[in-house]
């Protein structure tokens, strides 16, 4: 399926802007750079609808915590970065067939392994789901019953998890993104919406009489996804996304993000 054309953010690493590091010694992989980032710089893809991993500044700008791992894993390499976000996780899952991008931030999904190697985790977040008004589930662990309609984003990690998972409950595929979401829920569409819970305290801050059940069905590891083609790079990827994790990049921008349900892992 031909992907509708993007308007791609072009972004230059300045080292100087970000924290100091030692620049890698590739010694023990040689052909590592050229396979890492064929065209010079870091192409790096981003699924813009998850406020967890991206945000958007008012000019529209990218921001959030894969906007800051991707800038400053390309700095410490010393090289240019490229940002390119997709719309949703489906025409993330799409591309995934193409080389338009060297590494890509989201979740450590088994359904994206056939394309994908995956680093260290860089982030954990906690996976629960948001309630409409009047529905009848209390708690997390009262959703899987029949006559329940949960809704989820197409082609996310969620959707992979609850497809395994629900056994009873009725799952309904929509868009990923908050406003696919709330008028999922708002609409009476669904009467639970599986997510990452700060998107869900989101939308229940934004629906009347919408709740954030009690516990949570998942926990989603947060990784680089490096090309196969590239798999040879992943010790020089995790050592970097290991020293992200200890000198506080990680944090830092879990906290400007704002982000709950959120944590850098131990």
């Amino acid at each position: 399926m031909k992907l509708p054309r993007r308007h791609f953010l072009h972004l230059a690493a300045g080292a100087a802007a970000l924290p100091a590091a030692p620049q890698i010694a590739w010694a023990q992989a040689p052909s590592a750079p050229a396979t890492l980032f064929p065209t010079g710089k870091l192409r790096v893809a981003l699924i813009a609808s998850n406020p967890v991993l991206v945000t958007r500044g008012t000019d529209g700008s990218l921001g959030g915590v894969s906007v800051s791992v991707a800038r400053t894993l390309a700095a410490r390499l010393g090289i240019p970065v490229e940002l390119k976000p997709y719309d949703n996780p489906m025409r993330y899952n799409e591309s995934l067939a193409s080389d338009d991008w060297d590494i890509g931030l989201a979740a450590r999904d088994p359904s994206r392994a056939e394309y994908l190697a995956f680093s260290v985790t860089f982030m954990e977040v906690d996976n629960g789901y948001v309630a409409r008004a009047g529905a009848t589930p209390t708690t997390a662990e009262e959703v899987d019953r029949a006559g329940v309609k949960i809704a989820v984003a197409q082609g996310s990690a969620p959707h992979t998890v609850l497809t395994r998972l629900i056994k009873n409950a009725e799952i309904i595929q929509v868009p990923g993104g908050f406003d696919s979401a709330r008028e999922a829920l708002a609409t009476g569409k669904a009467d639970v919406y599986g997510e990452n819970l700060h998107l869900a305290h989101r939308i229940a801050d934004a629906l009347p009489g919408a709740q954030v059940l009690p516990g949570r069905f998942n926990v989603v590891q947060m990784a680089i996804g490096v090309r196969k083609r590239a798999a040879s790079a992943l010790p020089t990827v995790d050592e970097l996304v290991n020293g992200m994790r200890s000198d506080g990049t990680v944090e830092k921008a879990i906290t400007e993000a704002g982000l709950r349900g959120v944590r850098v892992p131990n």
